[in-house]
């Protein structure tokens, strides 16, 4: 049996649902991923919640302050809108591929949603070839729109690091050296590679690598256009992370007794997701849940606390938002964008329903013209 024969076994019956786009996802897949999702979820919390010691866990939910718990709700809302903004910039930079705010929010929301085994960022992908981006270049800008998460974060931790390592003796070192050392090392070695990467990618390595470093061009591009791109694209990272963080702070302020550090509870965070959760598969379920409370205890906190924050903290930001991100993707899939194809470096496409006629047009004039 050869590769391509072996895969088109695998996209058919119970695999599917594996590799379908995420217009073509049924009630019944979106039930069943839920299942697993939740039951990864919670088989990770239970352990977790084994390894802190359930005597110790239930006398922190039993002093729990749950009046925090609103704001985490704030919280949860500004980092979806944040990353609204984020995600039209990169789409919409160097190509002017203009996404109109509802349909960006669903495209949004929906990548957030637990049911897709690929991951948000193959939503992402699909959203963008839907507006007529070709393949290759939807993946790279999605990359970048990765770059750009990580670039915001990675900023942040190193900043916070090197608080902690100056003034918390409560965080270990190794964690706190890995930021302040790797951060500048790794953004050095970026440059460098971006530099020379049509030397770098020859042969075998160019389609390995050459997707990566094409991306981290693209953040170049956002970072060269301020007025244009650069500052709602930083700004919408930076409220999303911010956001996403204080959700997070919240939820320990909720199960300790003492406002959390927030230096602590950045470089925590960001240890902890060392896949962010839009690109792992089902939004993260399991494994947020099992690495993010060991992550915070490397920086200070005890685990039974750690493990009931993470839980709370995944309540707000992957269960409730299950409804608007099911809404979403039933919105995508009954409201897809008229045409498709190869984009004129000049188009604008993929505007809110309600333009669809305006673009359609615009093409016809560039037909005509050509």
């Amino acid at each position: 049996m050869t590769r391509q024969t072996a895969l088109r076994v695998w996209r058919r019956g119970p695999f599917r649902v594996l590799f379908a786009h995420h217009r073509e996802h049924e009630p019944h897949h979106v039930v069943m991923l839920m299942i697993l999702a939740g039951a990864l979820s919670l088989i990770a919390a239970i352990l977790v919640a084994g390894a802190a010691g359930y005597v110790a866990v239930a006398s922190h939910v039993r002093h729990a302050n749950t009046y925090w718990f609103p704001f985490a709700v704030a919280g949860a809302v500004a980092a979806n809108i944040g990353y609204t903004f984020a995600y039209r910039e990169v789409a919409n930079v160097g190509r002017s591929v203009k996404l109109g705010t509802l349909r960006a929010g669903a495209i949004v929301a929906a990548g957030f949603g637990m049911f897709f085994p690929r991951g948000g960022f193959a939503v992402d992908i699909e959203a963008l070839e839907d507006l007529g981006v070709p393949s290759e270049e939807a993946r790279i800008r999605v990359l970048g729109l990765g770059s750009l998460e990580y670039a915001v974060l990675a900023t942040g931790a190193l900043v916070c690091a090197i608080f902690l390592l100056l003034d918390d003796p409560h965080a270990q070192r190794a964690v706190t050296l890995s930021w302040t050392i790797g951060v500048p090392a790794g953004t050095a070695l970026a440059l460098v590679a971006v530099r020379y990467r049509k030397w770098i990618c020859r042969g075998r390595l160019k389609k390995v690598l050459g997707p990566p470093l094409e991306a981290i061009t693209v953040v170049g591009q956002i970072v060269a256009s301020p007025r244009r791109h650069g500052a709602a694209a930083f700004t919408g990272m930076a409220v999303y992370w911010a956001a996403e963080v204080f959700v997070l702070w919240v939820c320990l302020a909720a199960f300790t007794r003492d406002a959390p550090s927030v230096t602590a509870v950045v470089v925590g965070y960001a240890t902890g997701y060392a896949l962010t959760r839009r690109t792992l598969p089902l939004a993260g379920a399991g494994a947020v849940e099992a690495l993010l409370p060991f992550a915070l205890t490397w920086v200070g906190y005890r685990l039974p606390a750690a493990v009931l924050a993470v839980f709370a903290y995944r309540v707000f930001n992957l269960w409730l938002p299950l409804g608007p991100a099911a809404v979403a993707l039933y919105h995508l899939q009954r409201r897809a964008p008229d045409g498709s194809g190869t984009l004129a470096p000049d188009a604008e496409v993929g505007g809110d329903d309600r333009d669809a006629q305006v673009v359609k047009d615009a093409r016809s004039a560039h037909d005509t013209n050509r």
